[in-house]
């Protein structure tokens, strides 16, 4: 299985141009394998800048004011992500602050 696809969004109002690089930096000195990428907007703009984790057949997540403070938070969640057969999270609070920033999770698809 391939590692998760991480969604930045670029145009959310005071979007910071760096966070794109510094998070694929942090990913990579952590040993983890994700795609980075940047979209515009993914409609959380009453809570910029939005970030999305994604992977085939594992729970999406949707954080909403994401900052360079959070990368440490980012890669917990991405170690319990990638460790969690489904993408759910027994116990978010590992998480720190970025449990708050929880916009949405949205279940993976149901094969029948």
């Amino acid at each position: 299985m391939t590692g998760p696809t991480l969604t930045l969004c670029r145009t959310c109002r005071d979007a910071d141009a760096a966070l794109p690089d510094l998070l694929a930096e942090a990913v990579a000195a952590a040993g983890l394998s994700a795609k980075i990428q940047q979209v515009d907007c993914m409609s959380g703009c009453k809570r910029p800048q939005t970030l999305s984790v994604r992977q085939s057949g594992k729970t999406a997540y949707l954080f909403g004011e994401i900052t360079v403070q959070d990368l440490p938070d980012i890669l917990t969640f991405l170690h319990l992500f990638g460790a969690s057969a489904d993408g759910n999270l027994a116990d978010a609070r590992p998480l720190g602050a970025l449990r708050m920033k929880a916009l949405a999770r949205i279940p993976a698809n149901q094969e029948h």
